[in-house]
């Protein structure tokens, strides 16, 4: 049984380019931050800061998808590592907003003043 040699080296630079592209689209926006996506709001936060979000998930998935060679695995085990991600991330930002919504309002209704 022999098992022939493939060479990634087309992925490898396919990969590289797409990671790459998007990088500099975060840093070009990053650096000019344009009023139109800065100024206007979704759910609570600036178009801006929901484009940043997207960018960098996409990146992580497929880091994810392509050094971790998930799809080359049957879609159980795919969920079995993303699944536990997914939850804690939304716990995390659950927490994180009540205990800052929290925090806001002790410090905006109390007779604590802003010291930091």
């Amino acid at each position: 049984m022999s098992h022939e040699h493939v060479s990634n080296t087309k992925r490898i630079w396919f990969v590289f380019i797409l990671l790459s592209l998007v990088t500099c689209v975060e840093v070009v926006l990053g650096i000019y931050k344009p009023a139109a996506l800065e100024l206007n709001h979704f759910v609570g936060l600036n178009l801006l800061n929901w484009i940043f979000y997207i960018l960098t998930i996409f990146k992580a998935y497929y880091i994810v998808w392509a050094f971790m060679h998930m799809e080359g695995e049957t879609s159980s085990l795919r969920w079995a590592v993303v699944s536990p991600v997914i939850f804690l991330v939304l716990y995390l930002l659950f927490i994180l907003l009540t205990e800052g919504h929290y925090i806001y309002g002790v410090f905006k209704d109390s007779t604590i003043k802003w010291n930091f």
